[in-house]
C-alpha cells in the first residue's frame, strides 16, 4: 500500500470513529431524563456572567452526585406567568421533560397584576406539564411589604394554593435564608448576585432531590 492509500485509510478510520463518538454523545443526551426550567430573570441569570447561575450549578450537582438528568433552562428575563403559559406546550413537546420546574410569578406581583390571573396561569402550566407526563416543582416568591399586606399575603398564598390543589412539590420562597441580606443582591435589590446562586440552588435542591430517584437511575 502506498503512502497515499495509507493516509486515506487512516482518514476514513478517524472519520468513522468521530462519527461514532458523535452519535454516542447525541444518543446519551437524548436518553438522559430532562429537567426543564421555565422561569424569569432569576433563573435566566440576569446580571451574571454566563454559567454562574443556579441552573448551571444544578447541572454540576446532578453530575457530581451521579444523576443522569440533563438541565434545559428555558427561562427568559422579564417573563410572566402568562408568557410561561404561552410557551410551555411547545417546550414540553420539544424536550419531553421528566421534571418541570416552574419559577414564574415574581414579575406578575411586581407589576401589581391580577392574582386571579396568576393563579389561573400557574395552575394551567402545572396541569399541562402533568398531562404531558412530567412531574412538577413550583417555586414560590414573595413581595416586599410596600405592596400592602392584603396583596402580599394573597400573592404568597397563591403558590401554596396551586401546589396543594395539584398535589405537587413547592419551594415556598426562592430567596429563603438570605432575602434580608443586601450584600447578596445586585444594586436593583431584585436579582441575586453570583454569591447567592448556591443558596438558590440549595433551596430548590431540598425539594427537587426526592423527585430524582436513585442516582444512576430514572424515576
Amino acid at each position: 500500500m502506498n503512502s497515499s492509500s495509507s493516509f486515506r485509510s487512516v482518514l476514513r478510520s478517524l472519520t468513522a470513529l468521530a462519527a461514532a463518538l458523535f452519535c454516542s454523545v447525541v444518543f446519551a443526551q437524548a436518553a438522559a431524563p430532562v429537567i426543564l426550567i421555565v422561569g424569569d430573570s432569576i433563573s435566566a441569570g440576569y446580571g451574571l456572567r454566563p454559567g454562574a447561575g443556579w441552573t448551571t450549578l444544578l447541572q454540576q450537582r446532578l453530575e457530581a452526585e451521579h444523576y443522569p438528568h440533563r438541565v434545559v433552562n428555558a427561562s427568559s428575563s422579564g417573563d410572566t406567568s402568562a408568557g410561561g403559559r404561552a410557551r410551555l406546550a411547545a417546550l414540553l413537546a420539544q424536550h419531553r421533560p421528566a421534571i418541570t420546574i416552574v419559577e414564574l410569578g415574581g414579575n406578575d406581583g411586581l407589576r401589581g397584576g391580577s392574582l386571579e390571573a396568576l393563579r389561573s396561569n400557574l395552575d394551567a402550566m402545572v396541569a399541562t406539564a402533568q398531562k404531558a407526563g412530567s412531574r412538577v416543582l413550583l417555586v414560590g416568591m414573595r413581595l416586599p411589604p410596600n405592596y400592602g399586606p392584603a396583596y402580599v399575603q394573597r400573592f404568597d398564598a397563591t403558590f401554596a394554593d396551586v401546589a396543594k390543589a395539584r398535589k405537587i412539590v413547592l419551594v415556598p420562597f426562592m430567596f429563603d435564608g438570605f432575602a434580608d441580606n443586601n450584600a447578596l443582591f445586585q444594586p436593583d435589590r431584585v436579582h441575586p448576585t453570583a454569591a447567592a446562586q448556591p443558596k438558590l440552588l440549595d433551596n430548590v435542591w431540598r425539594e427537587l432531590r426526592p423527585l430524582l430517584g436513585t442516582p444512576g437511575k430514572t424515576k
